[in-house]
């Protein structure tokens, strides 16, 4: 197993640090050692695409096992991240939306993930794909570090490497079963033997989870509405031994989720308002906030995935080909109350004026500042008014419905040279055809709930008001190969080139003939409307009344340099120099209309989004060694690190009175700098000791998006992380033995937005001060004990056992006077099963 533990070993070094140290557990260290022998196993990985031992490779790498990952409990991509220092995860507005920040540079929304996602061996290339329970692991590695000239597209802070275990010629059965609070439940179940012996073998694999979640909605009673999930998942792998020299290995997954979306709360951070009207609540720290759910509408999340791949590995005398083919169709869509009460945009619809004064004779209560009158109108207007947020138990909120669909086709040729020999050669292709569809819609709330299409007619029960919608079609050509040199027994030398070339293309899918009833073609609102849904097909703007179609193309050269030496049996240094590349894209269209008239019209607001963003492009160099001391019982890992990003891509929202606005902006340059440190130790034959941190430092040094933000911190960044903790093994008998594991997990303060000690104009007429929008550090304890055998298990486990309160994350609207943040994950305590037939 790998982990990391990061020191800040020298503050004169002018660096702040990350650290990666692997750290075995127990049960890895058993699978290879006898009861007299408690050195730590030795650890293989396949991070250059080759086997090869873990000291042997020029970069930092967090390891886990399959012992560690059984010992761990890991099922979802959120519980090996949290044992990754240097890598932080957000999943919060909805299931597939998954945030990874790998050493400063995150995964935009609505843009392509920062790092390489890779299963056995192939390349998935939606970033929902990391959404999903994982099964059969074998290994899991984490890379860090540009990886773009090995594993290409959009590898540019790093690689998760996952392998699972092939069919093999033995029958074997599996079951695992686990219960905790909140009604969840956890089954999975694995099938797999041999069809022709030695030659054909199979592997089915099921599992299922259900949860109401931790938090209810108090305006329906409490119902398990907020952030209950549920998914089911089945995956089919058939193994053909095709001849001595060809495998041929063929994989299938279906899966299915039903959950909830939008689990936040709005803070304000009008100091202005909070000063003026003695309210504190006004201007709140995120850190502080009391949650509370009550939106009339029932939110939803669903998504499915089908997943089919096919690869085959042919051995040569000189070498070996591999080639596979991947088929990747993953759709989700979410609906959920609106934002748009906090700016009267439905203040004059009648369902909205009329819940507003049923609720408000029956005694409903807003959570401060927020205030229930008996008519939506502003209360600083009318005596009897309110002062209405998002997500309210009132129809004044309308709904919103996005949708984002991928369908996409890829696959992959490489040769390869054998390892045995001073060169050793890769080269290969790539090729990807991609088609999304991405939808935004904000309808009218009437009282019926949400019709789930992206367009609605006037006259249905959620007519549209408001919409992007747009097919975004990609078509990505890429060749690569790698070169690694003996220069003598001791010192390795290596060099990977890529060439990427990616030509996106996106049209609009708006109807040219559909208005709003609220928004005129000046920009008022009123019953008169006639404005068209989108600001882009404006005659002000495209005078032609039409969104036309965009083509762009992204090409990127991406080298790494890495050298390694062997300075002693027991201590390898290394260094390396790698180029990262994120293709650019493509907003919905009509994104730049929407913001030049709503907020850099209307407010001076000063900020800069365009239809197209840019190429991400970042330089990295690092530094460290790796080391096995004490006869292997004790590893001890450093590196140090520079990243210079240029044109980072960064995730907007805007909210106001047209309704909310998903975009990606570019920061012109940021520097990221780190140095780590790590540790592991096999304490005895049957206690391990493990520990891991991370601290970073970053700096906005230009952005054009938002000139005043320069000098800020890398968003989503947090500025150090740390997890440490023990296993322990009691052999009770030949048979049972007791086992327990404590896994304590810290993450250091957060931005979230580019914006941080800044003010910046709002719509409700006075500035916005996100100076209290930082999440503060928390630290979550997970534990487990029980007893097991050689096929069996029985496990108690508490996630976040000292039930610490913290914050998932913070989406920053700035011009709206606030923010909009998601609680943390709750304790829970649960008991689980496993058998092995």
């Amino acid at each position: 197993m790998k982990r990391s533990v990061i020191l800040k070993l020298s503050t004169a070094l002018g660096l702040t640090a990350t650290a990666l140290v692997p750290a075995a557990s127990v049960a890895a260290a058993q699978e290879a050692s006898s009861k007299d022998d408690i050195a730590l196993d030795e650890i293989v990985v396949v991070a250059r695409r080759r086997e090869e031992r873990f000291q042997d490779v020029p970069a930092s790498v967090t390891v886990l096992t399959s012992a560690t990952i059984k010992a761990a409990g890991i099922e979802r991509a959120e519980d090996f991240i949290a044992l990754t220092p240097g890598v932080t995860f957000v999943n919060a507005i909805e299931v597939g939306d998954t945030q990874v920040n790998i050493r400063g540079i995150n995964s935009a929304r609505d843009a392509e993930a920062s790092f390489g996602f890779i299963v056995d061996g192939i390349l998935m290339s939606n970033p929902s794909a990391l959404n999903r329970e994982f099964s059969d692991l074998r290994q899991i590695e984490i890379l860090k570090g540009p990886q773009g000239a090995l594993y290409g597209r959009n590898a540019a802070a790093g690689a998760i490497i996952v392998s699972t275990r092939r069919p093999g010629n033995d029958f074997e059965m599996s079951t695992k079963v686990s219960a905790a609070e909140d009604s969840s439940y956890f089954v999975s179940g694995t099938v797999g033997g041999p069809i022709i012996e030695d030659k054909v073998s199979y592997r089915l694999h099921a599992n299922y989870r259900t949860s109401d979640g931790y938090y209810r909605n108090s305006f329906t009673d409490n119902s398990a509405t907020v952030d209950d999930f549920e998914n089911f998942n089945v995956n089919g792998r058939l193994a053909i031994q095709a001849g001595e020299n060809t495998f041929i290995d063929l994989k299938a997954r279906y899966g299915e989720v039903e959950a909830a979306s939008i689990t936040f709360n709005p803070v304000f951070n009008l100091p202005f308002f909070a000063e003026v009207l003695n309210n504190p609540d006004l201007f709140e720290d995120v850190n502080d906030h009391e949650y509370v759910f009550q939106p009339n509408i029932d939110p939803f999340n669903n998504q499915r995935a089908i997943e089919l791949s096919a690869k085959i590995e042919h051995d040569f005398e000189w070498g070996s080909l591999t080639a596979w083919a991947l088929y990747s169709d993953i759709n989700q869509d979410f609906g959920a109350d609106g934002t748009s009460g906090a700016f009267g945009f439905f203040n004059s619809e009648p369902t909205c004026r009329a819940t507003t004064a049923a609720l408000n004779a029956e005694g409903v209560t807003l959570p401060s500042p927020q205030v229930l009158g008996e008519v939506p109108d502003s209360v600083f207007a009318v005596p009897n008014g309110s002062f209405l947020g998002p997500y309210t138990p009132t129809t004044c909120d309308g709904t919103q419905y996005q949708v984002r669909n991928q369908e996409d086709v890829s696959f992959e040729i490489r040769l390869a040279s054998n390892d045995g020999q001073d060169l050793r050669w890769l080269v290969g292709t790539y090729y990807l055809k991609l088609e999304r569809e991405v939808g935004i819609n904000l309808g009218i709330d009437t009282g019926f709930g949400i019709t789930p299409n992206l367009f609605n007619p006037i006259g249905s029960t959620n007519p549209t008001e408001q919409l992007v919608h747009d097919q975004f079609d990609s078509e990505v050509f890429a060749v690569f190969g790698q070169l690694e040199y003996d220069l003598n027994d001791k010192v390795e030398a290596s060099f990977a080139l890529r060439y990427d070339n990616e030509n996106r293309k996106v049209r609009s899918l708006v109807p040219l003939d559909a208005v709003s009833q609220f928004v005129d073609f000046d920009g008022n609102f009123s019953f008169d409307g006639g404005a068209p849904l989108n600001p882009g097909l404006d005659p002000s703007v495209n005078p032609s009344g039409t969104v036309p179609s965009q083509q762009a193309t992204f090409e990127q050269i991406q080298p790494k340099l890495s050298l390694t030496w062997d300075i002693a049996d027991n201590t390898t240094l290394f260094t390396s120099w790698g180029v990262g590349f994120k293709s650019g894209g493509f907003n919905n269209q009509g994104s730049k209309a929407t913001v030049d008239l709503f907020f850099n019209d209307a407010l001076n607001a000063n900020v800069t989004i365009d239809d197209l963003y840019r190429k991400e492009k970042s330089s990295s160099f690092e530094i460290g060694f790796k080391s096995r001391l004490f006869g292997g019982r004790m590893t001890l890992d450093g590196a140090g690190y520079i990243t210079n990003t240029t044109d980072m891509q960064f995730f907007e929202f805007f909210v106001g009175s047209f309704g909310l606005l998903r975009v990606v902006s570019n920061i012109d340059d940021v520097k990221i700098k780190g140095l780590e440190l790590g540790m592991s130790v096999k304490a005895t034959k049957d206690i391990n000791l493990f520990a891991g941190a991370s601290v970073i430092d970053s700096e906005i040094k230009e952005n054009q998006a938002r000139p005043n933000t320069v000098g800020n911190k890398s968003p989503n960044t947090a500025d150090y992380n740390l997890n440490f903790g023990a296993d322990y093994t009691l052999h009770i008998s030949d048979e049972v033995e007791f086992f327990t594991r404590a896994d304590y997990v810290i993450v250091g303060p957060m931005w979230f937005h580019t914006v941080q000690n800044n003010t910046v104009p709002t719509a409700f007429g006075a500035p916005a001060d996100l100076s209290k929008t930082q999440r503060n550090a928390f630290g979550t304890l997970n534990m487990r004990a029980g007893f097991q055998g050689d096929n069996w298990s029985v496990m108690a486990f508490a996630k976040n056992l000292t039930n610490n309160i913290h914050l998932e994350e913070v989406i920053n609207a700035p011009e709206f006077g606030g923010v909009f943040v998601n609680p943390g994950a709750l304790r829970r305590f649960g008991v689980e099963l496993t058998y092995n037939f």
